[in-house]
Protein backbone atom coordinates (compact mmCIF):
# COMPACT_ATOMS: atom_id res chain seq x y z
CA UNK A 1 0.00 0.00 0.00
CA UNK A 2 2.82 2.06 0.81
CA UNK A 3 4.36 1.73 -2.96
CA UNK A 4 0.33 2.89 -4.13
CA UNK A 5 0.08 5.67 -1.79
CA UNK A 6 3.54 6.93 -3.05
CA UNK A 7 2.27 6.66 -6.55
CA UNK A 8 -0.65 8.58 -5.52
CA UNK A 9 1.12 11.51 -4.44
CA UNK A 10 3.04 11.88 -8.26
CA UNK A 11 -0.82 11.38 -9.71
CA UNK A 12 -0.95 14.44 -12.22
CA UNK A 13 -3.59 16.94 -11.29
CA UNK A 14 -6.39 15.99 -14.25
CA UNK A 15 -6.18 12.66 -12.65
CA UNK A 16 -7.75 13.72 -9.39
CA UNK A 17 -9.66 16.57 -10.92
CA UNK A 18 -11.68 14.87 -13.85
CA UNK A 19 -14.59 13.40 -11.80
CA UNK A 20 -16.25 14.53 -8.83
CA UNK A 21 -17.27 10.53 -7.79
CA UNK A 22 -14.66 9.07 -5.46
CA UNK A 23 -13.94 5.40 -6.22
CA UNK A 24 -16.12 4.18 -3.26
CA UNK A 25 -18.93 5.73 -5.73
CA UNK A 26 -17.98 4.71 -8.54
CA UNK A 27 -17.62 1.08 -7.88
CA UNK A 28 -21.51 1.34 -5.79
CA UNK A 29 -22.74 2.39 -9.53
CA UNK A 30 -20.62 -0.40 -11.63
CA UNK A 31 -21.70 -2.99 -8.85
CA UNK A 32 -24.20 -2.17 -6.29
CA UNK A 33 -21.58 -3.29 -3.68
CA UNK A 34 -20.68 -0.95 -0.67
CA UNK A 35 -17.03 -1.30 -0.74
CA UNK A 36 -16.61 -0.15 2.83
CA UNK A 37 -18.04 -3.78 3.92
CA UNK A 38 -14.74 -5.01 3.29
CA UNK A 39 -12.79 -5.40 6.93
CA UNK A 40 -9.74 -6.60 4.87
CA UNK A 41 -10.00 -10.41 5.69
CA UNK A 42 -7.47 -11.13 2.76
CA UNK A 43 -9.60 -14.04 1.25
CA UNK A 44 -9.46 -12.57 -1.57
CA UNK A 45 -5.81 -12.31 -1.89
CA UNK A 46 -5.50 -16.10 -0.32
CA UNK A 47 -7.43 -17.20 -2.84
CA UNK A 48 -6.22 -15.35 -5.98
CA UNK A 49 -4.32 -17.34 -8.28
CA UNK A 50 -2.31 -13.98 -10.21
CA UNK A 51 -2.02 -12.11 -6.59
CA UNK A 52 2.02 -13.26 -7.58
CA UNK A 53 1.57 -11.29 -10.56
CA UNK A 54 0.30 -8.38 -9.23
CA UNK A 55 1.44 -4.94 -7.65
CA UNK A 56 -1.66 -4.72 -5.36
CA UNK A 57 -3.16 -7.48 -4.36
CA UNK A 58 -7.14 -7.96 -4.21
CA UNK A 59 -7.18 -6.60 -0.55
CA UNK A 60 -4.94 -3.70 -1.08
CA UNK A 61 -7.21 -3.02 -4.47
CA UNK A 62 -10.36 -3.34 -1.95
CA UNK A 63 -8.23 -0.56 0.51
CA UNK A 64 -7.34 1.80 -2.40
CA UNK A 65 -11.14 2.73 -3.53
CA UNK A 66 -12.10 2.65 0.28
CA UNK A 67 -9.45 5.68 0.82
CA UNK A 68 -9.89 6.67 -2.73
CA UNK A 69 -5.89 6.36 -3.38
CA UNK A 70 -6.15 7.18 -7.18
CA UNK A 71 -2.88 5.26 -7.90
CA UNK A 72 -5.30 1.96 -8.16
CA UNK A 73 -6.29 3.30 -11.09
CA UNK A 74 -2.38 2.97 -12.63
CA UNK A 75 -2.15 -0.65 -11.23
CA UNK A 76 -1.27 -3.41 -13.27
CA UNK A 77 -3.76 -5.83 -11.29
CA UNK A 78 -6.46 -4.17 -12.34
CA UNK A 79 -5.70 -5.64 -16.10
CA UNK A 80 -4.23 -8.62 -14.99
CA UNK A 81 -7.19 -9.75 -13.32
CA UNK A 82 -8.44 -13.00 -15.39
CA UNK A 83 -12.60 -12.50 -13.65
CA UNK A 84 -12.05 -15.88 -12.22
CA UNK A 85 -14.71 -14.95 -9.56
CA UNK A 86 -12.36 -16.66 -7.12
CA UNK A 87 -12.22 -13.46 -4.97
CA UNK A 88 -16.39 -13.14 -5.10
CA UNK A 89 -17.17 -16.47 -4.72
CA UNK A 90 -14.97 -16.26 -1.11
CA UNK A 91 -15.46 -12.77 0.04
CA UNK A 92 -17.76 -13.32 3.50
CA UNK A 93 -19.33 -9.92 2.65
CA UNK A 94 -20.75 -11.28 -0.65
CA UNK A 95 -18.71 -7.91 -1.97
CA UNK A 96 -17.78 -8.45 -6.29
CA UNK A 97 -14.70 -7.82 -6.42
CA UNK A 98 -14.19 -9.17 -10.07
CA UNK A 99 -16.96 -6.35 -10.72
CA UNK A 100 -14.61 -3.66 -8.94
CA UNK A 101 -12.01 -4.74 -11.05
CA UNK A 102 -13.79 -4.24 -14.04
CA UNK A 103 -15.22 -0.84 -12.78
CA UNK A 104 -11.39 0.61 -12.09
CA UNK A 105 -10.42 -0.29 -15.51
CA UNK A 106 -13.35 1.43 -17.05
CA UNK A 107 -13.06 3.99 -14.68
CA UNK A 108 -9.19 4.81 -15.71
CA UNK A 109 -9.91 4.76 -19.13
CA UNK A 110 -12.57 7.61 -18.64
CA UNK A 111 -10.39 9.62 -16.83
CA UNK A 112 -7.77 9.06 -19.25
CA UNK A 113 -4.82 6.58 -17.55
CA UNK A 114 -2.54 5.44 -19.35
CA UNK A 115 -3.31 1.20 -19.19
CA UNK A 116 -0.85 -0.50 -16.74
CA UNK A 117 -0.56 -3.63 -19.21
CA UNK A 118 -1.05 -1.78 -23.25
CA UNK A 119 -1.33 -5.36 -24.28
CA UNK A 120 -4.44 -6.50 -22.46
CA UNK A 121 -6.00 -3.35 -23.40
CA UNK A 122 -5.62 -3.69 -26.90
CA UNK A 123 -6.64 -6.96 -26.99
CA UNK A 124 -10.13 -6.15 -25.33
CA UNK A 125 -10.43 -3.04 -27.91
CA UNK A 126 -9.24 -5.70 -30.96
CA UNK A 127 -12.02 -8.20 -29.65
CA UNK A 128 -14.70 -5.72 -29.72
CA UNK A 129 -13.70 -4.22 -32.82
CA UNK A 130 -14.09 -7.91 -34.39
CA UNK A 131 -17.76 -8.43 -32.49
CA UNK A 132 -18.85 -4.56 -34.33
CA UNK A 133 -17.61 -5.54 -37.37
CA UNK A 134 -18.84 -9.43 -38.05
CA UNK A 135 -21.46 -9.78 -34.80
CA UNK A 136 -18.83 -12.48 -33.98
CA UNK A 137 -15.20 -13.11 -32.54
CA UNK A 138 -13.39 -14.11 -35.92
CA UNK A 139 -10.56 -15.81 -34.16
CA UNK A 140 -7.94 -16.02 -37.08
CA UNK A 141 -8.61 -12.21 -37.68
CA UNK A 142 -8.06 -11.20 -33.80
CA UNK A 143 -5.09 -12.68 -33.75
CA UNK A 144 -3.48 -11.43 -36.31
CA UNK A 145 -4.46 -8.05 -35.60
CA UNK A 146 -3.77 -8.60 -32.46
CA UNK A 147 0.25 -9.44 -33.12
CA UNK A 148 0.21 -6.40 -35.76
CA UNK A 149 -0.97 -4.24 -33.07
CA UNK A 150 2.30 -5.33 -30.76
CA UNK A 151 4.53 -4.67 -34.32
CA UNK A 152 4.92 -8.56 -33.53
CA UNK A 153 3.07 -10.35 -36.87
CA UNK A 154 5.39 -13.74 -36.43
CA UNK A 155 4.16 -14.17 -32.50
CA UNK A 156 3.10 -17.67 -32.12
CA UNK A 157 3.96 -18.40 -35.45
CA UNK A 158 4.67 -22.37 -34.43
CA UNK A 159 1.35 -22.68 -32.41
CA UNK A 160 -0.93 -20.96 -35.32
CA UNK A 161 0.73 -23.68 -37.55
CA UNK A 162 0.22 -26.52 -35.96
CA UNK A 163 -3.61 -25.03 -35.23
CA UNK A 164 -3.59 -24.61 -38.83
CA UNK A 165 -3.00 -28.43 -39.44
CA UNK A 166 -5.35 -29.74 -36.85
CA UNK A 167 -8.31 -27.63 -38.41
CA UNK A 168 -8.47 -25.32 -35.52
CA UNK A 169 -8.41 -22.21 -37.34
CA UNK A 170 -11.38 -21.13 -39.42
CA UNK A 171 -10.01 -18.76 -42.77
CA UNK A 172 -13.66 -16.95 -43.24
CA UNK A 173 -15.19 -15.12 -40.18
CA UNK A 174 -18.69 -15.75 -39.29
CA UNK A 175 -21.45 -13.51 -38.73
CA UNK A 176 -23.94 -12.60 -36.76
CA UNK A 177 -26.37 -9.49 -35.16
CA UNK A 178 -27.50 -8.67 -32.19
CA UNK A 179 -31.27 -8.55 -32.41
CA UNK A 180 -34.35 -10.08 -30.49
CA UNK A 181 -36.26 -11.37 -33.22
CA UNK A 182 -36.82 -14.95 -33.62
CA UNK A 183 -40.24 -17.21 -34.55
CA UNK A 184 -42.05 -19.43 -32.09
CA UNK A 185 -41.36 -22.94 -32.68
CA UNK A 186 -43.82 -26.00 -32.37
CA UNK A 187 -43.39 -27.61 -28.65
CA UNK A 188 -41.43 -29.92 -28.58
CA UNK A 189 -39.76 -31.22 -25.43
CA UNK A 190 -36.52 -32.33 -26.73
CA UNK A 191 -35.76 -29.37 -27.69
CA UNK A 192 -33.42 -27.13 -25.77
CA UNK A 193 -31.66 -23.42 -27.01
CA UNK A 194 -28.22 -24.44 -27.87
CA UNK A 195 -25.52 -21.46 -28.06
CA UNK A 196 -22.58 -22.65 -29.31
CA UNK A 197 -19.97 -19.44 -28.87
CA UNK A 198 -17.53 -18.35 -31.22
CA UNK A 199 -15.27 -20.75 -30.83
CA UNK A 200 -16.90 -24.24 -31.46
CA UNK A 201 -16.58 -23.66 -34.88
CA UNK A 202 -13.15 -22.87 -35.00
CA UNK A 203 -10.00 -23.00 -32.35
CA UNK A 204 -12.34 -25.65 -30.60
CA UNK A 205 -13.80 -27.13 -33.53
CA UNK A 206 -13.21 -30.83 -31.57
CA UNK A 207 -15.61 -29.50 -29.15
CA UNK A 208 -18.31 -28.06 -31.12
CA UNK A 209 -18.50 -31.55 -33.92
CA UNK A 210 -18.20 -34.12 -30.44
CA UNK A 211 -21.01 -32.08 -28.84
CA UNK A 212 -23.65 -32.17 -32.03
CA UNK A 213 -22.59 -36.06 -32.24
CA UNK A 214 -23.55 -36.89 -28.42
CA UNK A 215 -26.48 -34.68 -28.19
CA UNK A 216 -28.10 -37.07 -31.45
CA UNK A 217 -26.89 -39.94 -29.45
CA UNK A 218 -28.89 -38.70 -26.68
CA UNK A 219 -31.79 -37.84 -28.36
CA UNK A 220 -31.32 -33.97 -27.17
CA UNK A 221 -32.34 -31.76 -30.28
CA UNK A 222 -30.01 -28.82 -29.93
CA UNK A 223 -32.22 -25.65 -31.52
CA UNK A 224 -29.55 -22.64 -32.56
CA UNK A 225 -30.62 -19.32 -32.83
CA UNK A 226 -30.41 -18.44 -35.96
CA UNK A 227 -27.20 -14.92 -36.91
CA UNK A 228 -26.57 -15.40 -32.65
CA UNK A 229 -24.17 -12.40 -31.79
CA UNK A 230 -21.20 -13.10 -29.55
CA UNK A 231 -21.53 -13.05 -26.01
CA UNK A 232 -18.74 -9.98 -25.59
CA UNK A 233 -16.68 -12.67 -23.62
CA UNK A 234 -14.21 -11.25 -20.75
CA UNK A 235 -13.71 -8.14 -23.13
CA UNK A 236 -17.23 -6.41 -22.82
CA UNK A 237 -17.35 -6.53 -19.18
CA UNK A 238 -14.31 -5.22 -19.06
CA UNK A 239 -14.93 -2.63 -21.45
CA UNK A 240 -18.39 -1.68 -22.05
CA UNK A 241 -21.22 -2.40 -19.31
CA UNK A 242 -24.35 -2.07 -21.70
CA UNK A 243 -22.42 -4.44 -23.91
CA UNK A 244 -22.13 -6.70 -21.75
CA UNK A 245 -25.50 -7.47 -20.67
CA UNK A 246 -27.44 -6.35 -24.25
CA UNK A 247 -25.31 -9.14 -26.86
CA UNK A 248 -25.65 -12.24 -24.55
CA UNK A 249 -29.38 -10.95 -23.91
CA UNK A 250 -29.96 -10.81 -27.33
CA UNK A 251 -29.49 -14.55 -27.49
CA UNK A 252 -31.04 -15.23 -24.43
CA UNK A 253 -34.20 -13.17 -25.83
CA UNK A 254 -34.32 -15.07 -28.83
CA UNK A 255 -34.65 -18.65 -27.12
CA UNK A 256 -37.11 -17.00 -25.24
CA UNK A 257 -39.66 -15.96 -28.01
CA UNK A 258 -38.85 -19.51 -29.86
CA UNK A 259 -40.57 -20.97 -26.93
CA UNK A 260 -37.43 -22.63 -25.56
CA UNK A 261 -37.45 -22.74 -21.94
CA UNK A 262 -33.84 -23.24 -21.42
CA UNK A 263 -30.77 -21.95 -23.33
CA UNK A 264 -27.47 -24.47 -23.10
CA UNK A 265 -23.63 -23.37 -23.60
CA UNK A 266 -20.28 -26.04 -23.55
CA UNK A 267 -18.40 -22.78 -23.66
CA UNK A 268 -17.56 -21.72 -19.99
CA UNK A 269 -17.30 -18.36 -20.60
CA UNK A 270 -20.22 -18.10 -23.11
CA UNK A 271 -22.65 -19.73 -20.34
CA UNK A 272 -20.82 -17.35 -17.63
CA UNK A 273 -21.67 -14.42 -19.80
CA UNK A 274 -25.20 -15.44 -21.09
CA UNK A 275 -26.05 -16.54 -17.17
CA UNK A 276 -24.39 -13.09 -15.55
CA UNK A 277 -26.79 -11.03 -17.97
CA UNK A 278 -29.79 -12.86 -17.22
CA UNK A 279 -29.26 -12.66 -13.87
CA UNK A 280 -28.78 -8.64 -14.05
CA UNK A 281 -31.78 -8.32 -16.20
CA UNK A 282 -34.09 -10.11 -14.26
CA UNK A 283 -32.78 -8.45 -10.77
CA UNK A 284 -31.80 -5.08 -12.02
CA UNK A 285 -34.65 -2.80 -13.19
CA UNK A 286 -32.25 -0.54 -14.91
CA UNK A 287 -30.31 -2.92 -16.42
CA UNK A 288 -33.56 -4.56 -17.56
CA UNK A 289 -34.96 -1.17 -19.16
CA UNK A 290 -31.35 -0.29 -20.86
CA UNK A 291 -31.42 -4.09 -22.52
CA UNK A 292 -34.85 -3.76 -23.19
CA UNK A 293 -34.60 -0.47 -24.50
CA UNK A 294 -31.19 -1.77 -26.83
CA UNK A 295 -32.90 -4.85 -28.18
CA UNK A 296 -36.78 -3.38 -28.89
CA UNK A 297 -37.84 -6.54 -26.38
CA UNK A 298 -38.93 -6.73 -23.03
CA UNK A 299 -37.20 -10.02 -21.58
CA UNK A 300 -39.61 -11.75 -19.63
CA UNK A 301 -37.44 -14.26 -17.19
CA UNK A 302 -38.60 -17.52 -19.10
CA UNK A 303 -35.66 -19.08 -19.82
CA UNK A 304 -32.95 -20.79 -17.55
CA UNK A 305 -29.46 -20.76 -18.83
CA UNK A 306 -27.49 -23.99 -18.29
CA UNK A 307 -23.88 -25.13 -19.00
CA UNK A 308 -23.36 -27.80 -20.84
CA UNK A 309 -22.56 -30.15 -18.03
CA UNK A 310 -25.82 -29.59 -16.52
CA UNK A 311 -27.80 -30.41 -19.07
CA UNK A 312 -26.21 -33.59 -19.57
CA UNK A 313 -26.06 -34.41 -15.89
CA UNK A 314 -28.87 -33.31 -14.04
CA UNK A 315 -31.49 -32.97 -17.32
CA UNK A 316 -30.70 -35.73 -19.05
CA UNK A 317 -29.05 -37.97 -16.42
CA UNK A 318 -26.70 -40.51 -16.11
CA UNK A 319 -29.06 -43.23 -16.27
CA UNK A 320 -29.58 -42.05 -19.78
CA UNK A 321 -25.56 -41.78 -20.25
CA UNK A 322 -25.02 -45.06 -19.25
CA UNK A 323 -27.97 -46.75 -21.34
CA UNK A 324 -25.54 -45.40 -24.47
CA UNK A 325 -21.92 -46.83 -23.06
CA UNK A 326 -20.66 -49.65 -25.32
CA UNK A 327 -17.24 -49.07 -25.34
CA UNK A 328 -16.48 -47.81 -21.81
CA UNK A 329 -13.32 -46.22 -20.75
CA UNK A 330 -11.78 -49.03 -18.54
CA UNK A 331 -8.37 -47.97 -17.86
CA UNK A 332 -7.95 -44.17 -18.12
CA UNK A 333 -7.07 -41.96 -15.49
CA UNK A 334 -8.21 -38.79 -15.50
CA UNK A 335 -8.02 -35.42 -14.12
CA UNK A 336 -11.80 -33.86 -13.76
CA UNK A 337 -10.77 -30.00 -14.65
CA UNK A 338 -13.92 -27.75 -14.60
CA UNK A 339 -11.87 -24.15 -14.65
CA UNK A 340 -12.94 -20.88 -12.96
CA UNK A 341 -16.88 -20.37 -14.66
CA UNK A 342 -18.52 -23.35 -14.61
CA UNK A 343 -19.58 -23.07 -10.77
CA UNK A 344 -18.39 -19.37 -10.15
CA UNK A 345 -19.51 -17.21 -8.54
CA UNK A 346 -22.20 -18.96 -6.83
CA UNK A 347 -24.60 -16.24 -6.86
CA UNK A 348 -24.91 -16.36 -10.28
CA UNK A 349 -24.32 -19.79 -11.23
CA UNK A 350 -26.27 -21.41 -8.01
CA UNK A 351 -24.19 -24.51 -8.41
CA UNK A 352 -23.80 -26.34 -5.05
CA UNK A 353 -20.14 -27.27 -4.81
CA UNK A 354 -18.39 -24.59 -6.40
CA UNK A 355 -14.86 -25.03 -4.45
CA UNK A 356 -14.69 -28.76 -4.85
CA UNK A 357 -17.56 -29.71 -7.87
CA UNK A 358 -18.28 -33.26 -8.74
CA UNK A 359 -20.65 -33.54 -11.62
CA UNK A 360 -17.93 -33.66 -14.45
CA UNK A 361 -16.30 -36.70 -11.90
CA UNK A 362 -19.57 -38.74 -11.85
CA UNK A 363 -19.90 -38.41 -15.81
CA UNK A 364 -16.84 -39.81 -16.53
CA UNK A 365 -16.92 -42.26 -14.26
CA UNK A 366 -20.19 -43.17 -15.74
CA UNK A 367 -17.98 -43.86 -18.53
CA UNK A 368 -15.82 -46.17 -17.25
CA UNK A 369 -13.18 -44.29 -16.48
CA UNK A 370 -11.29 -43.76 -13.12
CA UNK A 371 -10.98 -40.36 -11.87
CA UNK A 372 -8.21 -38.74 -9.36
CA UNK A 373 -8.89 -36.11 -6.51
CA UNK A 374 -6.86 -33.38 -6.46
CA UNK A 375 -6.69 -29.57 -5.50
CA UNK A 376 -7.06 -27.66 -8.57
CA UNK A 377 -9.89 -28.63 -10.22
CA UNK A 378 -11.32 -25.43 -10.66
CA UNK A 379 -8.32 -22.78 -10.34
CA UNK A 380 -7.71 -20.30 -13.18
CA UNK A 381 -5.70 -21.28 -16.40
CA UNK A 382 -5.41 -17.49 -16.89
CA UNK A 383 -8.02 -17.65 -19.87
CA UNK A 384 -7.72 -15.13 -22.38
CA UNK A 385 -3.85 -13.78 -20.74
CA UNK A 386 -2.84 -17.40 -22.55
CA UNK A 387 -3.23 -14.89 -25.96
CA UNK A 388 -2.06 -11.17 -24.46
CA UNK A 389 0.21 -12.17 -21.49
CA UNK A 390 1.26 -15.34 -22.32
CA UNK A 391 4.20 -15.78 -19.64
CA UNK A 392 1.63 -14.87 -16.88
CA UNK A 393 -0.65 -17.90 -18.09
CA UNK A 394 1.72 -20.56 -18.43
CA UNK A 395 2.87 -20.21 -15.08
CA UNK A 396 -0.65 -20.55 -14.00
CA UNK A 397 -1.15 -23.34 -16.40
CA UNK A 398 1.94 -25.29 -15.32
CA UNK A 399 0.07 -25.15 -11.43
CA UNK A 400 -2.72 -27.19 -12.83
CA UNK A 401 -0.66 -29.59 -15.28
CA UNK A 402 1.71 -30.48 -11.96
CA UNK A 403 -0.94 -30.89 -9.83
CA UNK A 404 -3.42 -33.20 -12.05
CA UNK A 405 -0.17 -35.30 -13.08
CA UNK A 406 1.41 -35.39 -9.40
CA UNK A 407 -2.21 -36.70 -8.16
CA UNK A 408 -1.54 -39.57 -10.81
CA UNK A 409 -4.03 -38.14 -13.94
CA UNK A 410 -2.59 -39.80 -17.02
CA UNK A 411 -4.92 -37.01 -19.20
CA UNK A 412 -6.72 -33.73 -17.87
CA UNK A 413 -10.88 -33.59 -19.18
CA UNK A 414 -12.61 -30.41 -19.57
CA UNK A 415 -15.63 -28.74 -20.64
CA UNK A 416 -14.21 -25.32 -21.97
CA UNK A 417 -12.57 -24.16 -24.81
CA UNK A 418 -10.22 -22.58 -23.93
CA UNK A 419 -9.31 -24.36 -20.60
CA UNK A 420 -8.76 -26.76 -23.00
CA UNK A 421 -7.15 -24.54 -25.89
CA UNK A 422 -4.84 -23.53 -23.03
CA UNK A 423 -3.61 -26.62 -21.52
CA UNK A 424 -3.72 -28.97 -24.82
CA UNK A 425 -1.58 -26.03 -26.85
CA UNK A 426 0.91 -24.46 -23.90
CA UNK A 427 2.57 -28.03 -22.86
CA UNK A 428 5.74 -27.73 -24.49
CA UNK A 429 5.84 -24.03 -23.03
CA UNK A 430 5.55 -25.20 -19.64
CA UNK A 431 8.89 -27.14 -19.98
CA UNK A 432 7.30 -30.47 -20.66
CA UNK A 433 9.12 -32.64 -23.50
CA UNK A 434 6.90 -34.42 -25.79
CA UNK A 435 7.49 -37.69 -24.03
CA UNK A 436 6.02 -35.90 -20.51
CA UNK A 437 2.72 -34.30 -22.53
CA UNK A 438 -0.72 -35.55 -21.87
CA UNK A 439 -3.40 -35.74 -23.37
CA UNK A 440 -6.06 -32.98 -23.11
CA UNK A 441 -9.87 -33.81 -23.50
CA UNK A 442 -13.19 -32.22 -24.19
CA UNK A 443 -15.82 -34.54 -21.83
CA UNK A 444 -18.02 -34.71 -25.01
CA UNK A 445 -15.25 -36.22 -27.10
CA UNK A 446 -14.75 -39.02 -24.12
CA UNK A 447 -18.75 -39.61 -24.47
CA UNK A 448 -18.35 -40.53 -28.16
CA UNK A 449 -15.57 -42.41 -27.54
CA UNK A 450 -17.89 -44.33 -25.15
CA UNK A 451 -20.74 -44.15 -26.75
CA UNK A 452 -19.24 -46.58 -29.62
CA UNK A 453 -18.79 -43.34 -32.26
CA UNK A 454 -15.93 -43.91 -33.27
CA UNK A 455 -12.54 -41.57 -33.47
CA UNK A 456 -14.13 -39.01 -36.04
CA UNK A 457 -16.88 -38.60 -34.52
CA UNK A 458 -15.12 -37.84 -31.42
CA UNK A 459 -13.44 -35.30 -33.29
CA UNK A 460 -9.74 -36.28 -32.04
CA UNK A 461 -7.81 -35.77 -34.82
CA UNK A 462 -7.98 -32.00 -34.25
CA UNK A 463 -6.51 -32.21 -30.63
CA UNK A 464 -2.85 -30.81 -30.39
CA UNK A 465 -1.51 -33.06 -28.51
CA UNK A 466 -2.08 -36.20 -30.21
CA UNK A 467 -4.57 -38.76 -27.78
CA UNK A 468 -4.46 -41.42 -30.10
CA UNK A 469 -1.32 -43.50 -28.51
CA UNK A 470 -3.03 -43.46 -25.13
CA UNK A 471 -6.35 -44.28 -26.12
CA UNK A 472 -4.87 -47.31 -27.75
CA UNK A 473 -2.78 -48.24 -25.13
CA UNK A 474 -5.69 -48.36 -22.92
CA UNK A 475 -7.99 -50.49 -25.64
CA UNK A 476 -10.30 -47.78 -26.16
CA UNK A 477 -8.94 -47.38 -30.20
CA UNK A 478 -7.75 -50.56 -31.84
Amino acid sequence: MANAQAQSTNSPCPLAMSSPLPLSEVVREATGDNVFKCYQCIKCTSGCPLADQFDLTPNQVMRSVQLNDLAVLQSRSIWLCASCHTCTTRCPQQIDVTGVMDALRIESRKRGVKPAVAEIAKFNDIFMRSVKIFGRVYELGLMASFNMALLQPLRDLKLGRRMFARGKLSIWPHFGKARANATKLPHNPKAIGYYPGCSLSSTSVEYGKSVKNIASAMDIELIEPENWSCCGASAAHATDPKAANVLPMSSVARIEQMGLDTVTSPCSACFSRLKHAEHSVTSNEAVSKEVSDALGYEYKGTVKVQHLLDVIVDRAGLDEVRKRVSNPLKGLKLACYYGCLITRPTGVTGADNPEYPQKMDRLVRTLGAETVDWSRKTECCGGSLGINQTKVAVKMMQRIMDDAKACGAEAIVTMCPICHLNLDSRQGAMGYQEAEEIPIFQATQLMSLAFGQGEDKAAIKHNLTDPKPYLREKGVLI
